[in-house]
């Protein structure tokens, strides 16, 4: 498998129905997936992300909803149709958008599964890859005590 090429790094993907479109910039094509319940109940199943440069630049923000998911995340969905879309630090340090939103994006790598001490025991992935547990995600995103 080969990897992308730096110039199919600013993809292009969208919602389900249409209602939102979107272009993005991935820092690389390594697909990470969280196991959390939260990620799981707002997917349907093992959220899968690519890490982006910067916010997606959408081309109409009408239908976009952000959920603001904890004290540190949220998440971007369609409010008409639901897709979800991304999920990013509140403070910009960090965002990710659905592999399943993309559009034709081809050559990706399975690489990182995190909250791996969630995920429930009816899959498994073949893939090596890197693991982190709950607690490892949770110390390395959360804001420091004050």
């Amino acid at each position: 498998m080969s990897a992308m090429s730096d110039q199919n790094l600013h993809v292009s993907g969208s919602c389900l129905c249409g209602a939102l479109s979107f272009t993005v910039d991935l820092k690389n094509t390594d697909v990470g997936t969280c196991h959390c319940g939260m990620c799981r109940k707002w997917s349907g199943g093992a959220l899968m992300m690519l890490e982006c440069d910067s916010d997606p630049a959408f081309e109409n923000t009408e239908a976009l909803g952000v959920y603001r998911a904890s004290d540190w995340g949220e998440r971007g969905f369609c409010r008409t149709c639901g897709t979800s879309l991304f999920w990013r630090m509140q403070d910009g340090s960090h965002i990710s958008v659905s592999v399943a939103s993309l559009d034709g994006v081809q050559h990706l790598r399975l690489a990182n599964e995190i909250f791996i001490d969630e995920k429930p025991d009816y899959y498994n992935f073949a893939e090596p890859t890197h693991k982190m547990t709950g607690a490892e995600v949770i110390a390395m995103f959360a804001p420091e005590a004050k």
